[in-house]
């Protein structure tokens, strides 16, 4: 059994007190065994020296995708629908293993570097298997699953799968992945939306996420040209269709739902259905702003993501916790949506999406030591003097401010420096792919 002893740290719990503490935690491999003020020394293998840092519980992102982190600055200045079909697919179409490899590290690798430990992920249709690798490779925690397609105009043939192989392909995936490295990698069914998924293949997922028990991670009613499409099909909005199929439930997790009417937001609310809001990649789409502080009165579980890098264009948490806030503050007023509730969205409420509430979101005894420690002494973040802390970390901090990261008890950023990712040949590696996609589109 291994021992780390973290002393000397601010440490904000994110328990249900939102309790703020100074003292030490100690860690025996993966677990928080014990926080308080003043802890035994000579129990630990390790003690790591905090020195008046700020001990936080990793973010949990819960709408990303690694597969399209290569496309960064090649899909701007585009609404969703033409996004997709002039720019995504036709990437996503060229990618080979190695490119989904390389683009999974990278993304991760900014993760990392910005304080996310957890995240809910969607690749593409081909290669989902090296992705996994790079998962597993580096160290984080995450759910993730391979895209499934199986209708729609303007597909790229690669993408375009038959039924019944997706549903195998992401069965086996499941069987390979779900669970490894003592459940820190898990798999969710990844049906990319209505638009693009037969009656068939949905039907076939609920009975698959059933079947396995795991989480279904799918797009809904993020922009209105698409609820158009999706009720000139199927005659009903997205959510109300997903329901009358049977898909909605607590282990749907539905991306973006910006354009709801009643009748959606009572299904999310009564079927138990959570919701992960993309504030930044809403806004550079023009898709809309989400009613979140109305979802949030209802008792809805909502977390947050970056979404993909091509349209947002970065994978920080901490930019979009202020954008969170501060797009709901021009409508709704000052006080809404203030700094502990979106830190809380980012940890606690990240978790609760995914199922995994017991398990991290909040620095507390029998956690997983998923942690993240700032450094705030820095011109950006001072005065310090009776300044509220939670203001400091959602208004002030940035991803530069991250100094050191674990993940499952093991440190996998330390001063700075991602120890489990080879930047520069992740950099390199990334170039020389995109450049091969780009030679294929």
């Amino acid at each position: 059994m291994a021992t780390t002893l973290i002393k000397n740290a601010c440490i904000v719990t994110m328990n249900a007190a939102n309790d703020v503490l100074n003292g030490e935690v100690l860690i025996e491999d993966d677990r928080i065994v014990q926080v308080g003020a003043k802890l035994d020394e000579a129990a630990a293998d390790t003690v790591l020296d905090a020195g008046g840092k700020v001990l936080l519980p990793g973010f949990v992102q819960t709408h990303i995708h690694l597969c399209q982190t290569l496309f960064r600055g090649r899909a701007d200045d585009l609404e969703l629908l033409d996004w997709l079909r002039k720019k995504i697919w036709p990437l996503e179409a060229a990618h080979d293993e190695e490119s989904i490899y390389y683009s999974a590290l990278l993304g991760i690798g900014e993760l990392i570097r910005s304080g996310t430990t957890t995240i809910l992920d969607m690749e593409t249709v081909r290669h989902t298997d090296y992705a996994f690798q790079a998962m597993a490779q580096s160290g984080i925690r995450a759910i993730s699953g391979k895209v499934m397609m199986d209708h729609g105009a303007n597909v790229p043939a690669i993408l375009l799968e038959d039924t019944d192989a997706s549903l195998k392909e992401s069965e086996a995936l499941l069987n390979k992945w779900h669970g490894h490295d003592n459940g820190r990698l898990q798999y969710a069914f990844c049906p990319r939306f209505v638009v693009s998924c037969t009656e068939q293949l949905l039907t076939g997922v609920r009975d698959l996420s059933k079947q396995h028990n795991v989480l279904v991670h799918t797009h809904a009613s993020e922009n209105r040209g698409e609820i158009e499409l999706v009720e000139s099909e199927r005659g009903m909005r997205n959510v109300t269709y997903l329901d009358h199929i049977g898909l909605a439930s607590p282990q749907l997790v539905l991306a973006h739902c910006v354009w709801l009417d009643e009748q959606e937001k009572e299904i999310i609310r009564s079927r138990g259905v959570k919701v992960t809001h993309c504030p930044g990649s809403n806004m550079k789409l023009a898709s809309g702003l989400a009613e979140i502080p109305d979802l949030l009165g209802r008792h809805i579980h909502v977390g947050i993501g970056a979404d993909g890098a091509p349209c947002n264009n970065n994978l920080d948490m901490f930019q979009e916790m202020r954008l969170t806030a501060y797009i709901q503050k021009v409508q709704h007023g000052p006080t809404v949506m203030n700094a502990r509730s979106v830190l809380r969205l980012a940890t606690m409420g990240g978790a609760e999406v995914l199922g995994l509430e017991h398990e991290i979101g909040s620095i507390e005894p029998g956690k997983k030591a998923d942690l993240q420690l700032l450094d705030l002494y820095d011109f950006h973040s001072f005065p310090s003097y009776d300044v509220d802390l939670f203001s400091r970390i959602v208004y002030s901090a940035t991803r530069g401010d991250v100094d050191t990261v674990f993940i499952d008890g093991k440190i996998v950023m330390e001063n700075k420096l991602v120890k489990t990712i080879d930047k520069d040949l992740v950099l390199k590696e990334s170039d020389q792919a995109i450049k091969r996609l780009l030679t294929r589109i």
